[in-house]
C-alpha cells in the first residue's frame, strides 16, 4: 500500500491535492502525518522526503515527491487521474502546472488556514490579478468540456490541484461570481474534502509562523478550530 506523507491539514495546502486526489479516485494509501515544527522542519522531515518538504509519496521502497510528480506517477498506475480526452487532458495539465508554478500573491496573501474565517486588511493588485486569472481559467475549463469539474463530469488531478483555492476563498470570504462560486462549493461539498476539514479543525498543533502570518493580514478573523492544548505566544 502506499504510504502518503502530509503536514497539518489546517496549513499544507500542497498535501492536500495528492490526499483529495487518492481519496476521490479511491486509491488506498496510510496517511501519514507529520505537523510542522516552530522551527527548521527540514532535518525532520528528510527522515521520509529527500527535500524536507510535503507531501511526499512512499510505493515499497520508491520515494516519490512533489505534488505534481506524485499524481504523474500515480497517473500511470491508475485509471482516472487525468481525462481521458487527450484534448481535455493537455488542458487539464497546462492548468495544474500553472497553479503548481504560479498564483504567488494568492499564496502570500490568503494563506491556506481552514479553520479561519477572515477579512483582509487589503487586496494588493496583485491578488486581484490572481484571483482575475483563477475566476478566468476556471470559467475556461467548465464552459469548454461542459462538466461540473474543470475537465468534464468527473473529478480528475486538475480540480485537486485548485481544491487548495477553494478552502482559500472560503476563509477568506472570497467571491468570483455564481459559475466560478458554484464550482468552489461543489469542490468544498466533496466528501474528502469534507473529511480534510472536519480533521483540519480538531488538529492539536499550532504552528506559530503560519500563526502569524495569518493574523498580521486579517482586519478581522474568527477562529473555528478546537482550542489547542496551549497557547500561541
Amino acid at each position: 500500500m502506499y504510504r502518503l506523507f502530509i503536514a497539518n491539514k489546517n496549513y499544507s495546502s500542497w498535501s492536500l491535492r495528492p490526499w483529495v486526489l487518492m481519496r476521490s479516485l479511491g486509491i488506498d494509501f496510510e496517511e501519514c502525518l507529520e505537523p510542522f515544527a516552530d522551527h527548521d522542519n527540514g532535518a525532520n522531515f528528510r527522515r521520509f522526503s529527500p527535500t524536507g518538504k510535503v507531501p511526499c509519496l512512499h510505493d515499497g521502497a520508491l520515494q516519490v515527491w512533489d505534488s505534481l510528480a506524485i499524481t504523474e506517477y500515480l497517473a500511470e498506475r491508475h485509471p482516472g487521474v487525468w481525462p481521458s480526452d487527450p484534448v481535455a487532458r493537455a488542458w487539464a495539465r497546462s492548468a495544474s502546472s500553472e497553479m503548481h508554478s504560479g498564483f504567488g500573491a494568492l499564496r502570500e496573501h490568503c494563506s491556506m488556514s481552514v479553520g479561519h474565517r477572515i477579512v483582509l486588511r487589503e487586496r494588493p493588485a496583485a491578488l486581484e490579478a490572481d484571483l482575475l486569472r483563477l475566476r478566468e481559467l476556471w470559467h475556461q475549463g467548465l464552459r469548454r468540456f461542459g462538466g461540473d469539474f474543470l475537465a468534464g463530469a468527473s473529478f480528475t488531478a486538475v480540480d485537486a490541484f485548485f481544491a487548495p483555492v477553494a478552502f482559500r476563498l472560503q476563509t477568506y470570504g472570497l467571491a468570483f461570481d455564481p459559475v466560478a462560486d458554484a464550482y468552489a462549493a461543489r469542490l468544498l461539498g466533496l466528501p474528502a474534502m469534507r473529511e480534510w476539514q472536519a480533521a483540519a479543525v480538531v488538529e492539536p498543533w499550532r504552528e506559530i509562523a503560519h500563526e502569524r502570518d495569518v493574523t498580521s493580514r486579517a482586519l478581522r478573523i474568527e477562529d473555528l478550530r478546537s482550542p489547542p492544548p496551549h497557547a500561541v505566544p
